[in-house]
């Protein structure tokens, strides 16, 4: 569901942390190509506008398959965001990483009216292919490392609750809003 409760435009529904789907690694996509992948991407460029998120991975909406969206641009969840349009990520591996963890506030549109402080690599050195089937070499840093590092998370079956010391290491939203917001 979209936060206004109605059904969004492309039928998509985020499903919530306990669905099986969220726990499964999921598989690697072999067909780039085909209508189905082609029709997932659009269907999670709706999905995650209309979420205002920053990222969504194909498990959040119940397709098992290795391929996520990362979008940034500062809104209220994430005020500091730096501005990244919609960047489809395939097949995604992280090749190196920073020896540097930082701690960072996260959400997730599958763990609704949850936030924590996650410890995440403040550089990453990354391979994917795009929508295109084009492969991509980068390094991501801070935030951008921190979206990435969220969404492969999906695709192994974990979400940032999963990261944590202790669940209850999560507050509410509204408390992190009054709390870091103001």
């Amino acid at each position: 569901m979209s936060d206004n409760g109605q059904r969004p435009k492309n039928n998509l529904i985020i499903l919530q942390r306990g669905e099986p789907v969220l726990a499964q690694v999921a598989n690697p996509v072999t067909d780039i190509n085909s209508e189905q992948i082609k029709q997932l991407i659009t269907d999670l460029k709706i999905t995650v506008a209309e979420a205002k998120g920053v990222g969504i991975a194909a498990p959040q909406v119940g397709e098992s398959l290795r391929l996520f969206l990362m979008c940034s641009a500062p809104s209220e969840r994430y005020p500091d965001a730096p501005l990244l349009p919609i960047s489809v990520i395939i097949n995604p591996e992280i090749r190196s990483t920073s020896e540097q963890q930082a701690l960072g506030w996260e959400g997730c549109l599958s763990v609704k009216g949850k936030r924590a402080l996650v410890a995440r690599y403040t550089s990453i050195d990354v391979s994917y292919l795009d929508e295109a089937g084009t492969k991509h070499n980068k390094t991501l840093t801070n935030f951008l490392a921190r979206i990435f590092q969220h969404e492969l998370d999906h695709l192994d079956g974990i979400t940032f609750i999963e990261r944590l010391n202790n669940e209850n290491d999560a507050i509410d939203e509204q408390q992190w809003r009054e709390t870091y917001l103001t």
